[in-house]
């Protein structure tokens, strides 16, 4: 990050934190019976989502040294007015110089052990689980003990914290309450795709924060290279607020936006707009002072995929829905004529190739011209994926860096530092926007679930991915792995006869859920609530909410899909 953003980016952070109304909810609030009378709304007026925090309980006369510290930390969840409640903990000279906007760190619910020392202090043991840092980013730990160390002292008779570290503490069942998941928009490389950065911000103020990091911040490191943001250098936010109204929301920018090309002021405005759905902005209005930008939000290409399941029954390659196979022009003939039969086919976006792994474990291309090409003859690949460009990924199981890509052309290309350290790899899936590479890779007996940005030269052939970015380990063995929608990964694994599937965020947390015994792959749709499995008998599994539904029989292959045609 360059120095200009962040000297600008912390000290508009530190001004808007006391620039929000927010709803404090408290045990002890009541409704108040006398007082002024204040306006409400114009008839037809609408505002955002309202903000809401925590009003935690303040220090209370007499408190020991070790009460001091838990009320400091059970604080740390009211944001309110730049974690007021929290400062109240602290002494007079240590308030200023304590950051809660280090970041978070996220711990086991009851994990704490508080134990008090010699002069004066307390230390006290968690048990982390996933970190926050100050730019919203979102980092699991290895689970594992940490002491986090307080000094105090009596200030006016009372105990007060004179040094703790930067930053707050939330336990696991707080925390999706304090902070909210935030994606930032950016652009691929060719600007036809959003691409979301997760973050995750206290709920006061989101509007401002988002746009803060946005414009005055950079993509996240492990993402930088692969993507593209349209505000330049020169732009930055001006106002430390970001009022939504009536569905707008208001940024107003420095004098640097002035004078830029229509193309970049529309790209700013279509990234704007779609990072701040997510604090309730309906639209967005860029402004220079009291001046309004024009812009427009530009078309974007979509990353979603059709509804029915595209599956493989008797050879032949389809949409299925109810006792109908519905064939995609071109491609369904083309597989019909693969011998041996494909055990994994991946379509293209605009369904004109697909990337397939027979029975013999090469990996071809299939073309919807009738066109087989073989492109991958190592032993032990896994299944193969498709990018936007027309590149068809392979890699063996047992060479985890012998990355490789072939072309439209069938000319391979080797991808280098791909995971390192890493012994073996099970599964992998390039997004459907072609910026990121998710994998489930394997150290020792460790089974761990990656993800690496994909850099490209100016023609889009892949020439490397990035440092890999740990999502989270697995507890069984990976059996597949796809991308369930933007932001979210689904993974089947297998512990004995057992089957689970992992749906794990790119830049949160994971959820896992029983999956139907003998489930042998896994394949997104729509969205991640109506995720895909195929069993060893050929039953397709829908996930609907908690339950599991069956929609159709005798499949040979579950196949996925990298998108819909334009």
């Amino acid at each position: 990050m360059s120095a200009r953003r962040t000297r600008r980016g912390r000290s508009i952070l530190a001004a808007l934190v006391s620039g929000v109304a927010v709803v404090l909810m408290s045990a002890c609030a009541g409704l108040p019976t006398a007082g002024p009378v204040y306006p409400g709304l114009e008839v037809g007026e609408e505002t955002g989502d309202p903000d809401f925090a925590f009003l935690p309980d303040r220090p209370q006369p007499g408190a020991t040294p070790e009460q001091i510290v838990d009320g400091f930390l059970r604080a740390g969840s009211g944001t309110f007015d730049g974690w007021e409640t929290a400062k109240l903990f602290l002494t007079t000279a240590f308030r200023d110089e304590w950051d809660p906007e280090a970041g978070v760190t996220i711990d086991a619910p009851g994990s704490r052990v508080f134990q008090s020392g010699a002069d004066d202090a307390v230390s006290v043991t968690i048990l982390g689980e996933a970190t926050v840092d100050e730019s919203g980013a979102y980092e699991p730990l290895a689970t594992d003990s940490t002491t986090l160390s307080f000094a105090l002292e009596q200030e006016d008779g009372e105990w007060r914290i004179s040094d703790a570290a930067d930053g707050i503490v939330l336990d696991r069942s707080l925390f999706p309450t304090v902070f909210h998941r935030y994606p930032l928009m950016f652009f691929d490389p060719t600007w036809q795709y959003l691409v979301p950065d997760v973050r995750w911000f206290p709920t006061t103020n989101a509007a401002a924060r988002i746009s803060l990091a946005l414009i005055d911040g950079e993509p996240s490191p492990w993402l930088a290279e692969s993507v593209e943001n349209s505000f330049p250098d020169a732009v930055s936010l001006r106002s430390p607020t970001v009022p939504v109204s009536g569905g707008v929301a208001q940024v107003n920018l420095g004098p640097g936006a002035i004078g830029l090309e229509q193309t970049t002021l529309d790209r700013m405005q279509t990234q704007l707009s779609a990072s701040l759905e997510a604090a309730s902005a309906q639209s967005v209005e860029m402004t220079v002072g009291t001046a309004p930008l024009e812009a427009s939000v530009v078309e974007t290409r979509s990353t979603r995929i059709t509804g029915p399941p595209l599956v493989v029954v008797d050879g032949e390659l389809g949409f299925a829905t109810g006792e109908q196979l519905t064939p995609i022009p071109g491609l369904t003939d083309a597989v019909a004529q693969l011998n041996p039969a494909a055990v994994s086919i991946q379509v293209s976006a605009e369904r004109d190739a697909a990337a397939a792994r027979l029975a013999d474990g090469t990996v071809a291309r299939v073309g919807a011209d009738g066109t087989i090409a073989l492109l991958d003859e190592r032993a032990g690949l896994v299944d193969p994926s498709i990018d936007p460009f027309g590149y068809i990924w392979s890699v063996p199981e047992r060479d985890p860096t012998g990355l490789t890509a072939s072309s439209p052309g069938s000319v391979a290309v080797a991808v280098s530092d791909a995971w390192p350290g890493a012994t073996d790899i099970t599964a992998m899936a390039v997004s459907r926007d072609g910026t990121r590479l998710v994998a489930v890779t394997r150290s020792g007996d460790r089974e761990l679930l990656s993800i690496a940005g994909i850099i490209r030269d100016d023609s889009g052939a892949p020439v490397r991915v990035g440092e890999p970015l740990a999502l989270g380990t697995l507890a069984g063995v990976g059996r597949g792995v796809a991308w369930l929608d933007d932001v979210t990964v689904g993974v089947l694994t297998a512990s004995g006869d057992d089957r689970e599937v992992v749906e794990q965020t790119v830049g949160g947390a994971q959820a896992t859920t029983a999956a139907p015994a003998g489930a042998v792959s896994i394949s997104g749709s729509t969205s991640a609530a109506t995720l895909r499995l195929l069993g060893a008998d050929g039953v397709v599994s829908v996930k609907r909410g908690a339950t599991w539904q069956e929609p159709v029989d005798e499949v040979e292959v579950l196949a996925t899909q990298q998108g819909s045609p334009e």
